[in-house]
């Protein structure tokens, strides 16, 4: 998509996977980011930031969630402009302020996250001013039990963070903690269909144009979910592990196989769904078929990233 077909001041920092997308707003008085992606990439975002505001400050950082690759750039932005306001939703803002790693999910999920601080709240059913217009900001639980997304009327523009995707959505991840969050998937879906959307600005992956044929695509992955719990713990557990090879690069397979077997999202899911089999075993074999998809390497007694 063409970046002049988004609102006036805005532009997208797109990053892949490992990182979120930054979105940058540039408005007549003040300046403002959307979600500062992944710790191991903070570098890179800063000198991005920097690069785009051509000289000015960086005023506000708004995250739509508090997984770590949506904020593992915060502390980095705060400690270049120690004035930048952060907003965060409400739900987690006791867990930041007292900073704590396994109430945060970081440490479950075993992830990095430096500790940062917020000034205030993006509150749902709201507005925020971004680039010098109103954005609703609505709640959008599923992926995450807090998370917001972002609307501009005017130019039907949403900021979906990882509520939807052009080709699916975000890993459910209450539903690795055996809290129920597959409906609220569903009634995210239903609210992102009564906004009607021309384009999304989507957590990862490029902008694109929203249609029909989206919501359909992320609505039967859905109902394949539904159907089989299992299938979605497995896709969560190859997610895991393909991520950590993301932030890594390389590792030594037995190191691999220990940081996994040491991480509680892994022992929870091994648990519930793969007890049957010894949890190094069911880490190979996830591994396994990571390999046979071409998405990581085994490189005699290393995994990488492909």
């Amino acid at each position: 998509m063409n970046q002049a077909e988004l609102p006036p001041g805005v532009q997208v920092l797109e990053r892949g996977w490992l990182s979120s997308n930054n979105v940058l707003f540039l408005g007549a008085q003040s300046t403002a980011l959307v979600d500062s992606g992944y710790c191991a990439h903070a570098d890179q975002t800063l000198a991005l930031v920097v690069a785009a505001l051509h000289g000015r400050p960086l005023d506000r950082l708004v995250n739509t969630h508090l997984h770590s690759d949506h904020c593992g750039g915060n502390a980095a932005l705060q400690g270049r402009w120690p004035a930048l306001q952060t907003l965060i939703p409400p739900g987690l803002a006791q867990q930041v302020a007292q900073w704590d790693p396994v109430a945060l999910g970081y440490e479950p999920s075993g992830q990095r996250c430096p500790r940062f601080h917020h000034d205030a709240l993006v509150l749902p059913g709201t507005e925020i001013e971004l680039a010098d217009r109103a954005w609703q900001v609505h709640a959008a639980p599923g992926h995450d039990p807090d998370s917001v997304i972002l609307f501009e009327p005017l130019s039907r523009t949403l900021i979906s963070a990882d509520a939807l995707w052009e080709n699916g959505f975000g890993v459910v991840f209450p539903e690795l903690d055996e809290r129920d969050a597959f409906d609220e998937v569903g009634a995210t879906f239903d609210l992102i269909e009564r906004l009607g959307p021309r384009w999304v600005i989507p957590g990862h992956g490029p902008v694109f144009r929203f249609e029909a044929a989206v919501l359909a695509r992320a609505r039967s992955r859905l109902e394949a979910f539904v159907r089989n719990p299992a299938r979605h713990a497995h896709h969560a557990a190859k997610v895991l592990l393909k991520f950590k090879l993301l932030e890594c690069r390389q590792m030594l397979f037995v190191d691999y196989v220990q940081w996994a077997a040491g991480t509680p999202h892994f022992q929870g899911i091994h648990r519930r769904f793969a007890p049957a089999v010894g949890i190094g075993d069911w880490i190979d074999q996830l591994t396994q078929e990571l390999v046979r998809s071409q998405v990581v390497r085994r490189v005699g007694e290393s995994i990488h990233d492909a």
